[in-house]
């Protein structure tokens, strides 16, 4: 396989050739300039170059433009004839038509293979990002995440995680003493963030089988590294959906891929286009975990290329990092434009034949303002360029040859079909399926207990009542018997025979005594 990754060609009559250094490639590198000056034909040519030397490719078509890497050029292109005198110009004297091995990959699994991952590995920091939550909505993001670790349960795709937070909005009382403040508004907060995400599509990113690593780093029974292209058309209509995936994926790299130091080749290279979506209003927390993983991530032999429009759009601490250039033309019709055209030029190393600023502004169309790493990293003078011509199709292949791509990609296997095992939803749904079960034998038991202290006290007051009322009855009877002579009694004694009768015994009493 070839130690270098041909260019183009550099020089007053561009026919120096200008490379880029397999050895050198996991340094990083920068493509930029303004629209329509062909930063997609040089991100599509170094695509080519390093497949052919045996490096795999990641790389993000947000035109649709870079799916012609799986179809050959072809003599009835309507600039083969341009294409063709381009070559003999730089001296490419070994230019050919040929295809790259292609694996298609999409995120809502439309124009290529589902790419998907976990909540759980996405991680709390990216999700925030994603939703763009705020301190306080972040921080009950983490206290999720921990009660899902502590109480094992799989956080997979969003729906394991709306239920969560549900289970903690509930249990936010007793969260709160351990955790800090939970507030039912910021659970909320969160909740209705998951569903605008969804409504996005950023349901398809989350589920199983996850994406493996490894099935981004594979050449083919030729040796050579197999081109990855993630359709991104439809995806850049959710910029940070877009911008938080690849995040993720740089993230992953770095996280799980060992230390090689600097390798002869790179284990992979990565173009991340539209890069400026990666900056936009993004909290300094996420800016220096993106500084972090460009900064060591070369060690585990892995290239990141920036392609955005201005070198501007790229914080200083990462531009700094990218040691392979290519610059393009760029604009400067106001203060600002010319401010950030001079700041691109002082990033060089100076050629004494010509003005680096110039040149930025006057190149073509298929030219470039070029810098190459060299011996021991050192970047060299800038340099003129007449990027070489594509070996691939230009342009978007047609979707029956895109179909046919992924038919016999083995990835289909793998990846198409979704997977739902239990998770933190299921796992929530039965304990709550089984408080409801054991609620309903509850109040099962205690209606049944209240019917029979019901029928026996009903049973003791029918006992009690009929002892009563024939006693009462008995007593009444008795009672009105003695009611009656009393009374008579009472009324004869009043009465005048009464008091004669009285009299008698009282005086007989007397005169006895």
């Amino acid at each position: 396989m070839d130690k270098n990754v041909f260019l183009g060609g550099a020089g007053e009559d561009y026919n120096q050739p200008q490379s880029l250094t397999l050895r050198y490639a996991n340094r990083h590198g920068l493509i930029a300039g303004a629209t329509g000056t062909g930063k997609t034909v040089t991100l599509q040519i170094l695509a080519e170059g390093f497949s052919k030397a045996g490096v795999p490719v990641f790389l993000s078509d947000v035109k649709g433009d870079l799916s012609g890497l799986a179809k050959a050029g072809s003599e009835g292109h309507k600039l083969h004839q341009a294409f063709q005198d381009r070559a003999a110009r730089i001296g490419f004297t070994d230019y050919d038509y040929a295809a790259c091995p292609v694996t298609f990959w999409d995120l809502f699994g439309e124009q290529g293979h589902p790419v998907r991952t976990t909540v759980t590995e996405m991680g709390p920091l990216l999700l925030s990002r994603l939703m763009d939550l705020s301190e306080a909505q972040e921080g009950i993001l983490n206290i999720a995440f921990r009660v899902a670790d502590e109480e094992g349960m799989p956080l997979l795709d969003l729906k394991d995680l709306q239920a969560l937070l549900v289970w903690i909005g509930e249990n936010r009382a007793q969260l709160s003493l351990r955790y800090g403040n939970v507030s039912t508004a910021s659970v909320g907060a969160i909740q209705r963030r998951l569903l605008v995400l969804e409504n996005e599509g950023g349901t398809n990113l989350f589920g199983e089988p996850a994406l493996e690593l490894s099935d981004l780093m594979r050449t083919d029974e030729n040796g050579q590294g197999v081109v990855n292209i993630l359709a991104s058309d439809k995806l850049m209509g959710s910029p940070r959906l877009y911008a938080t995936f690849l995040l993720w994926l740089l993230s992953e790299l770095f996280e799980e891929l060992p230390e090689v130091g600097d390798p002869d080749k790179p284990k992979l290279v990565f173009f991340f286009d539209e890069a400026h979506l990666l900056f936009e209003d993004a909290p300094k927390v996420l800016v220096d975990k993106v500084e972090q993983v460009a900064r060591l991530i070369r060690s585990k032999g892995v290239g990141v290329y920036f392609i955005s429009q201005n070198p501007a759009d790229i914080p200083e601490d990462i531009l700094g990092q990218l040691g392979n250039r290519v610059q393009h033309a760029l604009r400067a019709f106001t203060a600002r434009d010319r401010k950030n055209l001079r700041l691109a030029a002082e990033t060089y190393r100076e050629n004494p034949a010509f003005d680096t600023e110039t040149a930025i502004r006057e190149v073509g169309v298929g030219e470039a303002v070029t810098s190459m790493l060299q011996k021991k990293g050192v970047p060299g003078i800038v340099e003129r360029t007449l990027i070489r011509p594509p070996a691939t199709h230009l342009g978007p292949i047609a979707p029956a040859d895109r179909k046919a791509v992924l038919a016999a990609s083995p990835m289909q296997a793998k990846y198409g079909e979704l997977k739902d095992r239990k998770s933190a939803f299921e796992i929530l749904q039965a304990r709550a399926d089984q408080a409801a079960l054991a609620a309903a034998e509850a109040e099962e038991n205690e209606e049944k207990q209240t019917m029979a202290e019901r029928e026996f006290a009903t049973a003791r007051r029918y006992s009690g009542s009929r002892v009563g009322r024939s006693s009462s009855r008995g007593m009444r009877q008795k009672d009105t018997f003695a009611s009656a002579m009393s009374e008579a009694v009472i009324k004869e004694l009043k009465g005048t025979t009464g008091r004669k009768i009285v009299r008698g015994i009282l005086g007989g009493l007397f005169r006895a005594k």
